[in-house]
């Protein structure tokens, strides 16, 4: 075996928690039907300082494996036009966060249908009518520069709009959505949420009917409750593993 074949399995087997559990994540984006072809990127930080992550290569989400997982560093640019490395809007998303946000562990960038549909409303606020909405309360910003795809200036620009702690959602105005977590297992679960409670406010406003909207300090006594609602992203993430090890195992390899 050659020292670079040498070194690139020694890579493969590096952070391997952290690849089972990213890889875990891509796997239900694809059955959730939250993913976009080979679009769309999640990654996760694995050194103390946030700047070395693991991100996906251009795979489809449904067939990315632990070890396909690449290892970058924040602070070195890769050479973009190598076809097994990362996407340059991934890079460009995911390299700033990271670099600028090193309490975004983890960051899962897609498109789902109803929150890009929120994201595509002049207004893309989301009103607290019920559990689900009112865990947002407060805890998104609302991205309204779009400018195009998202290379390293867009990047930048966005990653500047998360250096609140509390505010872990971004919606990305003519774009989809951005989550931020400790975690794979807390971004997870905010994402799930974050889909689900798009899905309730956009067919509410189907109905053209009045919103019963939440106070303000129910809303924000919800959001903090559930904030600190003791293990529910890890029951829910190790269940999520646990369905992919009876039917799916291949994500672990």
């Amino acid at each position: 075996m050659s020292l670079q074949l040498a070194s690139d399995s020694l890579t493969r087997m590096m952070h391997q928690k952290e690849r089972i559990d990213l890889a875990c994540a891509f796997r239900w984006t694809a059955r959730m039907g939250m993913h976009e072809a080979v679009a769309n990127h999640l990654s996760l930080a694995v050194n103390k300082e946030g700047t070395k992550f693991l991100i996906n290569p251009i795979k489809h989400f449904s067939r990315i494996k632990a070890s396909d997982l690449l290892l970058l560093d924040a602070n070195a640019p890769p050479d973009i036009n190598d076809p097994l490395g990362p996407d340059p809007t991934a890079w460009g998303l995911h390299g700033a966060i990271h670099r600028k946000c090193p309490h975004a562990r983890c960051v899962l960038h897609a498109h789902p249908i109803y929150s890009t549909v929120l994201a595509s409303l002049d207004d893309s606020s989301m009103p607290p009518i019920e559990q689900n909405t009112a865990t947002f309360y407060n805890r998104y910003v609302i991205d309204e520069n779009y400018g195009g795809l998202a290379f390293e200036e867009e990047g930048e620009r966005c990653a500047a709009m998360l250096n609140d702690p509390l505010k872990k959602v971004m919606i990305m105005g003519n774009h989809g959505v951005l989550v931020i977590g400790a975690d794979v297992a807390d971004a997870f679960n905010r994402f799930y949420y974050f889909e689900r409670a798009a899905e309730t406010y956009i067919k509410s406003l189907w109905t053209q009917k009045p919103l019963r909207i939440l106070s303000d300090k129910i809303a924000e006594k919800t959001a903090s409750e559930l904030e600190n609602y003791p293990d529910q992203s890890m029951i829910f993430f190790d269940d999520l593993k646990a369905l992919l090890d009876e039917e799916e195992p291949s994500y672990r390899n």
